[in-house]
């Protein structure tokens, strides 16, 4: 086993997928505690089908793509989907976003679910739909995220990545019964940025017929490239918020 060839699939795909399965348990919670728990594991079950569904129709036919053209749609997909996730992060770290907080999310999730009234079906429409669109949307983030980590024959270390962060997601919102605030979020989210930034640049290059210097190594070096980079962008972004606006010099009356 060649953990320097599967260990950054491995951990980009449970990192990322981590990420999203809380925010997806923090709905879910949410929805739980107002609406009731039979609605809510409803539409999260309903959510888990459809995902499922999806990877059997399309899973197959991406076997079908020649493996340079995936490589190279892939790493441009990844590569901007990274990006979008390290400028918040870098924004977030220098002060100009605030940062996420999962706490304050259940409880406005709580507040909105609350002003709306209850059905008194077996099952409360709303609270599946919230439900079922916050696993879908979170879930279908995860799907990308395993296929585009696992180009180059790693769909098993993806694959078990998102499964693991999965697991431990559930068996901890079982646990708790309510939102997992001290994971590391925000940090968690840029990790994420710089390593699907990193493997973004990896798969143009390997779509492109370009070959790396120490192979699969080289995604270390992209990767402390990128955290270089973007530790330089939130010292910018934070002298920048330090900087006073320059003063308007006032214009003599004619």
């Amino acid at each position: 086993m060649n953990w320097a060839h599967i260990g950054p699939a491995l951990l980009a795909s449970f990192l990322a997928s981590l990420v999203e399965f809380v925010e997806a348990l923090t709905i879910v919670l949410a929805v739980g505690v107002v609406r009731g728990w039979r609605s809510a594991i409803a539409g999260t079950l309903g959510g888990v089908l459809l995902l499922t569904l999806l990877v059997l129709l399309f899973g197959p036919a991406l076997q079908r793509i020649p493996l340079h053209s995936l490589q190279l749609v892939i790493g441009v997909l990844l590569l901007l989907f990274g990006i979008r996730w390290l400028r918040k992060a870098v924004l977030r770290a220098g002060g100009k976003l605030s940062l996420h907080d999962e706490a304050k999310i259940f409880e406005r999730e709580k507040n909105k679910l609350s002003g709306q009234t209850a059905q008194k079906s077996a099952l409360d429409s709303i609270a599946v739909a919230t439900t079922f669109k916050a696993v879908t949307l979170e879930g279908l983030e995860v799907v990308f995220i395993v296929i585009a980590t696992s180009a180059g024959g790693m769909l098993l270390p993806a694959v078990y990545g998102a499964s693991a962060a999965g697991l431990l997601v559930i068996l901890l919102g079982m646990v708790v019964h309510k939102p997992l605030t001290r994971v590391p979020e925000n940090t968690l989210k840029y990790v994420v940025g710089v390593i699907l930034t990193a493997f973004g640049t990896f798969w143009i290059g390997e779509g492109a017929g370009m070959h790396w210097p120490g192979s699969d190594i080289a995604l270390l070096a992209l990767g402390a490239g990128y955290l270089l980079a973007s530790w330089a962008g939130v010292y910018l972004t934070r002298k920048a918020l330090q900087t006073p606006p320059p003063s308007q010099t006032k214009q003599p009356a004619g």
